[in-house]
């Protein structure tokens, strides 16, 4: 099949983006021919020769949402048998749905989570979800979740459309290492004001809870943004500026270092609306460390069945404290949940299963 993603960006970093690389590169690799179309603004990531990128000049941004003038004619010049874009960034999405009717090819929408706002942007964000999403959603021919919990209400009148196909990891790039202890504590994200539902502030408020008995815990931070200097003010509000190591941008070859350089990999999550499924999980537990989620994680089920990690209640500094402790405390137990993480994605999440299961989505429609 030829095969056309949309997603706003991929030469970022972001869970939309990874998605989008990783699920390409395996389709590609039983013989599918994969392109994708989209802004042309970069942090550096590579992307695999098998796809075929055609990247847009993009002129600004509404929110989070590049603008590229070129996507609704190079959207028409192409002869494809599947149309793949992306929510939570309209745009690309809604071009990409006219594009399917006009050329009667099948659209498959993933949606990943709700599109918001704050401040001006609610209510653009509110106008949009009343108007051009109901039209996205009707004329999409399948819709992919990634979890059944914490279904998006805006979803529930498309139940026969809707297949769930959970995210993947490269459990080779992502896979247990000896190395250095580099901190008992690793978070990784995008530091800027549509992440804000990560829950690093949340985080540090439960190290401070933490440090009492543990006066030299070490948290790393991975992740750079607009709101960095924000989370560095705030840790030293805190008084955790000796705890806290502020790490930047960690570029991809250095993740596994750092996943396997911790004790517990942490991700706090505040809204079930923004979080998608939470990819970075999926690395740390790929890597067979321990993790600490809140229960809107996309693998939250997974994890407390599996004994993978410890889900605790969200906007709880006071609970997420006590996961934490509780692991340090007890380095054995910590150990066989790393152990256990890894085997848990061995068997769902490998991005090779989901591909498959992409697949078959994509061959009930061509």
């Amino acid at each position: 099949m030829k095969i056309i993603h949309t997603p706003v960006r991929i030469f970022t970093t972001g869970g939309v983006e990874n998605y989008v690389r990783c699920l390409s590169k395996e389709l590609a690799a039983v013989g599918h021919e994969v392109g994708v179309i989209c802004s042309d603004r970069s942090d550096g990531q590579s992307i695999p020769d098998c796809i075929d990128v055609k990247p847009l000049k993009f002129i600004g941004k509404v929110a989070n949402t590049d603008i590229t003038p070129s996507l609704p004619l190079q959207l028409l010049r192409e002869d494809f048998d599947i149309l793949h874009t992306h929510i939570p960034t309209p745009w690309s999405a809604d071009w990409s749905a006219l594009a399917s009717m006009l050329k009667e090819k099948p659209l498959v929408l993933t949606y990943h989570n709700d599109i918001v706002g704050k401040g001006l942007m609610d209510y653009v964000a509110n106008l949009y979800n009343h108007s051009a999403l109901k039209i996205l959603l009707r004329t999409a021919d399948r819709i992919i979740i990634a979890r059944n919990e914490n279904r998006s209400h805006k979803i529930k009148n498309y139940v026969d459309k809707i297949r769930v196909i959970p995210i993947g990891v490269d459990t080779k790039a992502f896979e247990p290492i000896d190395v250095e202890l580099l901190g008992d504590i690793f978070f990784l994200g995008i530091m800027d004001e549509f992440h804000m539902y990560k829950g690093l502030d949340i985080l540090l408020k439960a190290l401070k809870i933490v440090k009492v008995g543990y006066p030299h815990v070490k948290l790393l931070v991975g992740g750079s943004g607009a709101l960095s200097c924000y989370y560095n003010d705030l840790a030293k509000r805190l008084g955790l500026h000796e705890n806290v190591e502020f790490l930047g941008f960690v570029p991809g070859d250095a993740l596994k270092k750092h996943y396997n350089g911790c004790k517990i990999f942490v991700l706090p999550s505040t809204d079930p609306a923004q979080e998608g499924f939470g990819i970075v999980l999926l690395e740390a537990m790929s890597c067979g460390r321990p993790v600490i989620a809140t229960d809107i994680a996309g693998a939250a089920e997974d994890i407390k069945k599996s004994s993978a990690g410890l889900v605790v209640g969200r906007k709880s500094e006071v609970e997420l404290a006590k996961a934490i402790l509780f692991l340090l405390d007890n380095e054995d137990f910590a150990a066989e949940m790393g152990s256990s993480a890894r085997r848990l994605v061995e068997e769902k999440y490998s991005w090779k299963m989901v591909a498959h299961q992409t697949e078959k989505v994509y061959r009930e429609l061509v």
